[in-house]
């Protein structure tokens, strides 16, 4: 009878332990391939060719620049000059920052208001309300845009009509009215989930600290401000920088109600711009640099709105 001696014992019974160890190292990275290849693939990837493709011009070759083939050279920074001294492509920057500036807190205070109400137990049908306040989110952008449109149409809209038969004249797309009838849109259009944002985030809000409150003789409108609010200040934060981002982007409402008012150009918006510069226009390498000079507003504006609520933040506590 052979007898095993105790390291060599000790040593076969950690191999499978050492192998079993490898995987659990492998395991992390297999579970966040999936995520790294699309986030290269369609994140880091469009932001390299808009990039690459912003560097270059295209030139007409041929007698006087008419006809002949068009050659590819490089520009440097010259798209971003001749997009920057756009005018429409200015102005529709200026308008989006004044939308914003509006639409922005009206529909914020909005869902805010609303996710309080259900949130609280003087609403009945509560459950039916949320439905109704969230259905106008489940309705693509193209068809709410349709939709208003008829509304928003003389001859045609109803709205337009009653107010014409109550001796009140308005003209829903006029050049001074339509950003606001934009603005309608998107408030009917995304209020809604802003409303679910907010409402979830209060449901883990402690019912105790609002009762102890109420002991205390707060009123509800005191329990609201003083404690829900300060407490879902995160949720508020990402819907503010979703609302913000979503205000940049502006193109499905615009670019539906154009056919229907000569007051909506082909510029009206930066995403208008760099579609009609890369489609109508044929120049690619322009539309390239309007979108990374969109890219960085976002940005930007989105970092400036951090900052100020983490001044904010830091000043409640």
């Amino acid at each position: 009878m052979s007898v095993v001696p105790l390291p060599a014992r000790r040593a076969a019974g950690r191999r499978p332990a050492a192998r079993r160890t490898g995987g659990r190292h492998v395991a992390p990275y297999a579970f966040a391939a999936p995520f790294v290849v699309l986030f290269l693939v369609f994140l880091v990837a469009p932001i390299v060719l808009a990039l690459w493709q912003s560097a270059f011009r295209q030139r007409a070759a041929g007698g006087l620049g008419f006809g002949g083939t068009r050659q590819r050279e490089f520009a440097g920074l010259g798209n971003y000059v001749t997009a920057l001294t756009d005018t429409g492509f200015t102005s529709g920057f200026a308008r989006v920052l004044l939308y914003g500036a509006v639409q922005v807190p009206v529909m914020l205070v909005l869902a805010l208001v609303l996710a309080l109400l259900f949130d609280s137990a003087a609403v009945r049908f509560g459950r039916f309300f949320q439905a109704a306040v969230f259905v106008p989110y489940a309705v693509p952008g193209v068809i709410a845009a349709l939709l208003w449109g008829f509304l928003y149409q003389p001859g045609v809209s109803p709205i337009v009509g009653g107010l014409a038969s109550l001796g009140v004249d308005v003209d829903l797309l006029a050049p001074g009215t339509v950003l606001w009838s934009l603005a309608n849109i998107a408030l009917w259009s995304n209020t809604g989930i802003n409303v679910v944002i907010l409402y979830a985030a209060l449901q883990s809000v402690p019912a105790e600290v609002g009762e102890a409150a109420r002991v205390d003789g707060a009123s509800e409108v005191r329990v609201a401000l003083s404690i829900k609010l300060p407490m879902i200040l995160p949720a508020l934060l990402l819907t503010t920088l979703s609302s913000v981002i979503g205000t940049l982007q502006l193109f499905s409402e615009p670019n539906v109600l154009r056919t229907i008012t000569s007051n909506i150009t082909s510029d009206y918006t930066p995403n208008m711009a760099i579609y009609t510069t890369s489609t109508e226009a044929q120049d690619p390498h322009l539309a390239a640099a309007m979108a990374v000079l969109l890219g960085v507003s976002t940005l930007v504006l989105s970092l400036v709105v951090l900052r100020i609520s983490n001044r904010r933040n830091g000043a409640l506590a």
